[in-house]
């Protein structure tokens, strides 16, 4: 099952992690930590190998992959050894990374981006291509009546002043490839009703959205806990402490309030209600492609007593991002490849603000998940 990966910002941190692990793994130079797909529950013989996935995609920038992963590697990221050893193996994957074409319109861009999309699937012979947006995180859109249907949306798309966004841009062209499509970022993406018309009418998959690696994950797991033992979260407030690239773009306020946005949904639909508090996000430069969250959750008990509780994570977004992108392209893959059409609720478990899923609780996106990945043939 020969499955391409075109990632929307493949020169993205997220991304270049992801695919030096993707060629590591190949060649039995690590092992799979973090990779969900890997556990005892999960492991199935439908999902394509990581010796199957061909990696491709578009950036803005042209910095060739190698000086990205020794840069990742300088920051501690991913190992030294790895890159130099995997120079070669990088370097062909180069190749196939495409710079983000220009076009007077957003129909212009699709349909340059749809034909380095087909060129990619027809240069490796490849059963099918998922395509993961792993790009910066853009601001909250406003609705417009083009977005709610396909032909007003395509009819939009042909006018030079009509702003799609760059996400929305890359699922049409995904979805008029004939390719599933991922969200990995809190950005707009598949979510239009224009887009999930056109994801139907093709027959493909698409999930998101904004992948669930730090302080969200640990709510996930923590918030369920107050429902269950009946204990009322009086505020839950958090800081977001982020350096790199993600950090740099998030220091846009449309772009910071959209991603916060985000983060908070676990709280409301797992609680029931919305504690007092709220999600900072700030960029502080010298933390590099590290990250800080620091969480304080008041809470009342039995006869009203009055508790609190902290916590504080320090991980690296981009390790911790990219076997989740690996696994995703296995499943969305597999999806495709089982019929499976439109969203799918049962990968929940990777996102902090899923599609079409409202049970936040790790342990039963988990179940889900599993349940799933059974189910695939």
């Amino acid at each position: 099952m020969r499955t391409g990966v075109w990632l929307v910002g493949a020169r993205g941190s997220v991304a270049v992690t992801s695919i030096v692990g993707a060629v590591a793994l190949r060649a039995g130079l690590t092992e799979p930590v973090g990779c969900v797909t890997e556990h005892p529950r999960l492991r199935s013989d439908a999902l394509p190998g990581y010796g199957d996935l061909v990696f491709g995609g578009h950036d803005v920038v042209n910095t060739a992959l190698v000086k990205r992963a020794e840069a990742l590697a300088a920051a501690g990221v991913v190992p030294a050894r790895l890159v130099a050893a995997l120079h070669s193996e990088l370097s062909a994957v180069d190749d196939d990374v495409r710079q983000m074409p220009p076009g007077d319109t957003a129909e212009a861009v699709a349909a340059r981006l749809c034909a380095d999309i087909d060129t990619f699937r027809q240069k490796h012979a490849l059963d099918r291509v998922v395509v993961v947006n792993v790009a910066s995180t853009e601001p909250a859109i406003v609705a417009q009546s083009a977005h709610e249907s396909l032909t007003e949306l395509r009819r939009a798309m042909a006018l030079p002043d009509f702003a799609l966004p760059a996400s929305s841009v890359a699922a049409y062209a995904a979805f008029s490839a004939g390719c599933a499509y991922v969200d990995f970022t809190p950005s707009t993406g598949a979510r239009l009703p224009a887009l999930h018309e056109l994801a139907t009418a093709n027959r493909l998959p698409y999930a998101g959205h904004d992948g669930k690696t730090g302080e969200t994950l640990v709510k996930s797991v923590l918030a369920p806990m107050f429902a269950m033992r009946r204990l009322q979260a009086t505020s839950w407030s958090g800081i977001n402490l982020l350096g790199g690239g993600d950090g740099a773009t998030l220091a846009e306020p449309a772009a910071n309030a959209a991603k916060s946005a985000s983060k908070q949904r676990v709280l409301g639909e797992t609680l029931g209600y919305v504690p007092d508090g709220n999600t900072r996000i700030e960029y502080v430069p010298g933390l590099g492609d590290f990250k800080t969250a620091w969480d304080l959750v008041t809470f009342n008990g039995f006869l009203g007593t009055a508790m609190r509780m902290e916590f504080t994570w320090h991980g690296c977004d981009s390790a911790l991002a990219a076997p989740l992108v690996l696994d995703l392209a296995r499943l969305t893959a597999a999806a495709h490849r089982n019929g499976r059409v439109g969203p799918l609720p049962e990968l929940a478990f990777f996102f902090k603000d899923p599609l079409g899923a409202t049970d936040h609780g790790l342990a039963a996106q988990f179940d889900t998940l599993a349940e799933f990945t059974a189910s695939l043939t």
